[in-house]
């Protein structure tokens, strides 16, 4: 069965959502730092098409593979700095807002590597792409 094409259907929804995309591109914030936010969120929202994309696009940024197989497992893998497993614990908490919101441990945590524009600029992130996960599980993107 084939599912709505949003962009089709309200291409008015989707240049806001790449107005989004163009805004996050023209902050400061690290594009390997962006593309591990954006495969982390979509590996806990099980976005197979946004994984696929954002592990590819890292790659081409010259992320290292094995950083991106080790991802799942930050808390664990000793690839990541302590300013990255700030950052993803952001991304886990903020995306998993219904549980238990975002702790002030793990909110201290970011501030104590990052400004407040760059912060308000990494929860831009990881909101705008946890609505195309969204967007791409409720119509099953391929």
């Amino acid at each position: 069965m084939t599912r709505v094409n949003i962009q089709k259907a309200q291409p008015g929804a989707y240049e806001a959502m790449f107005g989004l995309e163009k805004y996050l591109g023209a902050t400061g914030l690290d594009k390997n730092l962006t593309e591990l936010i954006k495969t982390r969120a979509s590996q806990i929202n099980g976005c197979a098409y946004c994984i696929q994309m954002h592990t590819k696009s890292a790659l081409e940024n010259g992320e290292k593979a094995e950083r991106l197989f080790a991802l799942s497992a930050w808390k664990e893998s000793p690839l990541f700095s302590e300013k990255e497993r700030a950052v993803f614990a952001l991304t886990e908490e903020v995306t998993l807002i219904f549980e238990n919101g975002v702790s002030d441990r793990v909110y201290n945590g970011v501030e104590e590597h990052f400004t407040e524009e760059q912060i308000a600029q990494i929860i831009m992130a990881i909101t705008t792409i946890n609505a195309w996960n969204r967007i791409a599980i409720a119509i099953q993107m391929q």
